[in-house]
């Protein structure tokens, strides 16, 4: 059985960084919840500085989002693979996500202000 699935506005300011940069801010960001996973925020690609990020090969396949396309982190102390991803034509009912790009936690820090 596939888990309930939503996307809505996140409320506030959130970033997105680095130990040593800040990749972006915004409030306009979104949030999606996955049945009982935590919650992923998505930052609209413009908010993003994407010369900090290079596509990679990788993708996955989500029965309920779709094809999802990720990016390494490239910087001065080297490449990351993989800490970035987004759904360039997400299924319908995540549709909002669209233009909008998550981050796995770890070396990249998402909070909100």
């Amino acid at each position: 059985m596939l888990k309930e699935i939503s996307v809505h506005k996140a409320t506030g300011t959130w970033v997105v960084r680095t130990d040593n940069s800040v990749l972006g801010e915004t409030r306009n960001a979104l949030e999606l919840t996955e049945g009982n996973m935590p919650p992923v925020i998505y930052f609209p690609r413009e908010d993003i500085g994407m010369a900090f990020l290079e596509p990679s090969d990788t993708t996955t396949t989500c029965p309920k989002k779709g094809v999802a396309s990720y990016f390494h982190l490239v910087g001065r102390s080297g490449q990351v693979d993989d800490v970035a991803w987004s759904y360039e034509t997400p299924a319908d009912a995540v549709s909002a996500i669209a233009g909008h790009i998550a981050f796995a936690t770890g070396t990249i820090h998402v909070e909100k202000l």
